[in-house]
């Protein structure tokens, strides 16, 4: 059964309710970013739209992201919507690559010229300047920048990876075709701006939908899912679901959500999501209930 699609806002591009998160693939020293070979990259990219999934997410800091991208999937850039971010500045430093920002025209230039290469591709389809706040989008006059870029070809939309309390303000200026906003049942401070941002015609894109994973099954932190135990979710599981699957599928019960990007070098998890995916949202009840328990448990959305 194909993946659903949904939207992404004022695009119209329609965008598979589970998207690839390629972090995942950026290698070691990015992050304490795992190592990956060649040979798992190429499996899990090709895994990811052989499973019918066709939107893409990265950066221009994800490390060696952006050139396995590139190397192993652009004989099919027909197949998926490609998104990056810009903003970013890597400057190596001991054992660890640092990833300042630098919210500047000519560094937003730089990265979409060298993305562009990385990538093997002519043009993205969403550029998404990676997490300024306001003030620096101000000063650095960002949103003209990037509707230079758009103006030249070199991207389709234009979006921002954001936060609170930012996210208010970048929503209301109008002029951003997609958000990508950090969520799930287990961290709902964002759930109204989501709303916010899918009223005002943007698509939103949720990053962190499954909280890295279930500890020991996947990499989330044991007291980020310390919420799970004290609401009480175990008792809401569909026969044979885990932890995970229906931490995903309750992010993607939110309304105004368009897709939800999920990373994983592991073929098995990558499965496992797109099963859960198939699924749909969970059933009205159940996400009132979840919701219920959440909120009982000092898990709510922030004011």
């Amino acid at each position: 059964m194909p993946l659903p699609t949904r939207p992404l806002g004022r695009t119209g591009l329609p965008v598979t309710a589970l998207g690839f998160g390629a972090m995942e693939v950026r290698g070691p020293r990015i992050w304490n970013g795992r190592t990956v070979t060649d040979a798992e990259a190429e499996a899990i990219l090709h895994a990811v739209l052989d499973a019918g999934i066709n939107f893409v997410d990265t950066a221009n800091d994800y490390g060696r992201s952006e050139e396995f991208i590139g190397r192993f999937l652009s004989t099919r850039r027909g197949e998926y919507v490609l998104a990056t971010k810009c903003g970013c500045h890597v400057v190596p430093a001991g054992d660890h690559d640092e990833t300042p920002h630098v919210w500047t025209r000519d560094n937003l230039l730089r990265n979409i010229e060298e993305s562009l290469s990385r990538l093997r591709t002519d043009h993205v389809d969403l550029l998404q300047l990676h997490n300024p706040s306001v003030a620096d989008a101000e000063a650095g006059r960002l949103v003209e920048v990037l509707q230079e870029i758009r103006e030249s070809g070199r991207t389709r939309f234009i979006g921002c990876s954001s936060t609170l309390p930012h996210l208010p303000t970048y929503i209301g200026w109008g002029v951003f075709d997609a958000f990508q906003i950090p969520y799930s049942g287990l961290e709902r401070a964002h759930e109204e701006s989501i709303a916010a941002a899918a009223a005002a015609g943007a698509g939103v894109i949720v990053r962190g939908g499954v909280a890295r994973g279930e500890p020991g099954a996947g990499l989330g932190g044991k007291q980020r899912w310390d919420v799970w135990q004290k609401a009480g979710l175990d008792e809401l599981l569909d026969p044979g679901e885990n932890r995970t699957q229906f931490l995903l599928r309750f992010t993607l019960s939110h309304p105004g959500m368009a897709t939800a990007i999920v990373g994983t070098k592991n073929p098995d998890h990558l499965a496992e999501n797109v099963a859960a995916a198939g699924r749909g949202p969970l059933r009205p009840e159940v996400y009132a209930e979840a919701k219920r328990r959440l909120d009982e448990a000092g898990q709510r959305p922030s004011a």
